[in-house]
């Protein structure tokens, strides 16, 4: 959360159409007084939403998901806008805050405590809400990983404040207006934009703030846990990645080596499978079939329906991506355009040590590094060759193979013979500096919550 510079202005924030850089919006932003308000307010509704039946907030919460599959367009096209993902990726998203809804209401009511058996008495737990919780949201995906902490901790009594990214908050604004529209108690969602130096460091730093959920860089990430830990606060942290996709011999190769295995969303996905990991004996294979898929990839238009990758973010981001890539670096290229917009060409690089800056840092962006390796052992060394351990893939069709690989790599979401990372019903989170924690799966309520263990004698 490194201030912004000073000669910007901190009052408002300006959304721009990342395929056009036409502005899309102004919006006001919070200061600290004001995040100090709207904590208070939420500490307020928190404690009648706690007390509500849970049957009747996982009612509420049902409504809102409804309200939402209503408005899945106008969602979709208002991400299109502000971040600049493809329309079909867009409406994704959208229904995948309606189902990640769905699914909290349901742990809502099976929020269950235990029953220990103790000497002389019953010995039982509950799982009570910690308050409120401020939920930080990146850009790459704003509706999505915003309703990864938002929608198990409302199901679990919380009351949640989010600040969304200072490039993309038109979505999260209108989440919070559909969940007043669905009957949604006035404070329980609030969403305050602003920048993070600012907004996001009160958030961070308010003492009736109960936890933290922080998605984003690395380096911020460390320094909200710092800030956090002041205050014995405890953070959930879903941080940077550099994810391996070991493709052996006996792979199918045609579908280890799809391109938008780290090209969807146009490579800004820390589960992308940048660091590609092949065989020797089928290197020369992967650099013809790589080199023959980037150039087929259709970067342009997001509303375009034949459009397979968008652009990026920002100039920003635009320039960071190009301090990976060298106009001399050996590797397949595809094209982009030439206009308005931060267009950036898929990209394979054929010629980096293991230990070079692009192979070993995250770029977020269409590159990716193609590296060969000799047996199992090189190949398990080479995916743990990072301070990340956030996702990856191992494909090969020997299950012992598999499931030795598996146990060996340090990351927290690995896929045998497929690309997918995320699935609102199983956990996720990271080794390393990939994160602290865990999101998502049936156990998403319990990190919203504090056990109180409460001892009943029945001694006369």
């Amino acid at each position: 959360m490194t201030l912004p510079d000073r000669c910007v202005d901190t009052t408002t924030l300006t959304v721009l159409n990342p395929a056009t850089e036409d502005v899309v919006a102004t919006v006001p932003t919070a200061d600290a007084a004001e995040v100090d308000r709207a904590v208070r307010r939420a500490a307020v509704a928190q404690r009648a939403w706690a007390a509500a039946a849970p049957a009747d907030r996982a009612r509420l919460l049902r409504r809102f998901a409804d309200t939402v599959d209503t408005h899945l367009e106008e969602l979709a096209q208002l991400e299109v806008r502000e971040a600049g993902h493809l329309l079909g990726n867009a409406r994704w998203e959208a229904g995948n805050v309606r189902d990640l809804l769905l699914y909290a209401a349901g742990g809502a009511e099976r929020l269950n405590g235990a029953q220990i058996p103790a000497p002389g008495g019953w010995n039982i737990t509950f799982h009570q809400p910690l308050g409120v919780v401020g939920v930080i949201a990146p850009w790459n995906f704003p509706m999505p990983i915003a309703a990864w902490g938002t929608a198990p901790a409302l199901a679990a009594g919380n009351a949640v404040v989010l600040k969304p990214a200072e490039t993309t908050p038109l979505t999260a604004l209108r989440l919070a207006e559909l969940a007043l529209e669905a009957g949604l108690p006035e404070h329980v969602f609030q969403v305050l934009p602003g920048h993070g130096g600012v907004t996001g460091r009160a958030l961070v730093d308010h003492p009736d703030v109960a936890k933290i959920v922080f998605t984003g860089s690395t380096r911020t990430g460390r320094e909200v846990m710092e800030r956090c830990a002041t205050r014995i606060k405890p953070v959930t942290l879903e941080l940077g990645g550099k994810s391996p996709n070991i493709v052996f011999a006996d792979a199918d190769l045609a579908t280890a080596l799809d391109p938008f295995s780290f090209l969807d969303n146009s490579g800004q996905d820390c589960c992308a499978r940048t660091r590609i990991l092949v065989q020797e004996s089928v290197y020369e294979e992967a650099v013809a079939r790589l080199t023959e898929a980037i150039g087929a990839v259709v970067v342009g238009d997001p509303l375009d329906e034949k459009t397979q990758m968008g652009p990026l973010i920002s100039r920003q981001q635009r320039d960071r991506v190009r301090q990976f890539v060298t106009d001399e670096a050996p590797g397949p290229r595809g094209t982009a355009p030439t206009g308005p917009g931060f267009w950036f060409p898929p990209t394979v690089l054929t010629g980096e040590a293991p230990d070079s800056r692009a192979a070993v840092e995250e770029i977020f962006g269409p590159v990716a590094v193609l590296l060969p390796f000799t047996d199992e052992a090189e190949a398990i060394r080479l995916a743990d060759a990072t301070p990340y351990g956030l996702s990856g893939s191992i494909w090969t069709r020997d299950v012992g193979r598999a499931l030795r690989v598996s146990a060996a790599v340090r990351a927290g979401n690995l896929s045998v013979n497929s690309h997918s990372s995320v699935r609102y019903w199983t956990p996720f989170g990271g080794f390393k500096q990939s994160g602290l924690g865990r999101e998502l799966g049936p156990d998403a309520l319990t990190a919203f919550t504090e056990t109180k263990n409460v001892f009943i004698s029945t001694e006369a």
